[in-house]
């Protein structure tokens, strides 16, 4: 696919999007690389907008570079930020109550704490994706492995022939106590989100490195 039509796809395919607006999104390409431009309106959009662009067949990579512009009757102190994330963030049951802590700076939220596995990490920070003002997110909560090396191999690969959308001879999964690298290649981007998913979900895991190539 030449540069041409996959920019041509991905602006087509932001546009089919309702939850984007893509009016002021730039969309560049070279040789499978994709830079994403211009602003969108809230934080949220930001990330669908980069979600969108995954799905679309040839992109190999991505560059985010959109800005998140609020309207400025909507902008929010970041001592209003703070107090509606920290009661969201206990409201969610799958959050263990105290692990996690936060701090607001000109809307950026960084996220500290312990947690025990991944999908409350990523809850906290779903929590808080949305709320008005939010322009960013640095998640800096630490995952305490629970389970021995060679038991998160073993149940990384398992989930990886599980799946039928992948070709799990051609991934090689490495792990170092909490840590989880992931070799070979695929033939779709979104092929590499699965691969991703499907580690971050063994227990014990608190860093997965993405090598795989998208053949």
């Amino acid at each position: 696919m030449s540069d041409l039509s996959l920019r041509e796809s991905v602006l087509n395919e932001l546009e089919f999007e309702p939850s984007v607006n893509a009016a002021h999104i730039g969309v560049a390409a070279d040789h499978g690389v994709v830079t994403l431009s211009g602003h969108v309106g809230s934080f949220a959009e930001k990330l669908m907008a980069e979600r969108v662009v995954q799905r679309v067949k040839g992109v190999r990579a991505i560059a985010q570079e959109i800005e998140v512009r609020w309207p400025s009757h909507q902008k929010s102190n970041d001592d209003e930020i703070a107090q509606r994330a920290l009661k969201i963030i206990e409201w969610d049951t799958t959050i263990p109550n105290g692990k996690v802590q936060l701090k607001v700076q000109k809307g950026w939220v960084t996220l500290t704490g312990e947690v025990a596995w991944y999908f409350q990490s990523s809850a906290a920070e779903s929590a808080v994706r949305k709320l008005s003002g939010v322009i960013g997110i640095t998640n800096n909560i630490v995952i305490k492995p629970a389970v021995q090396a060679g038991d998160i191999k073993h149940r990384i690969e398992d989930a990886l022939k599980r799946n039928a959308e992948l070709e799990a001879n051609q991934i090689r999964v490495l792990v170092s106590g909490g840590r989880v690298t992931l070799e070979g290649k695929v033939s779709a981007w979104h092929e590499r989100v699965l691969a991703e998913r499907a580690a971050w979900a063994a227990p014990g895991v608190n860093i997965v490195v993405d090598h795989l190539a998208v053949a």
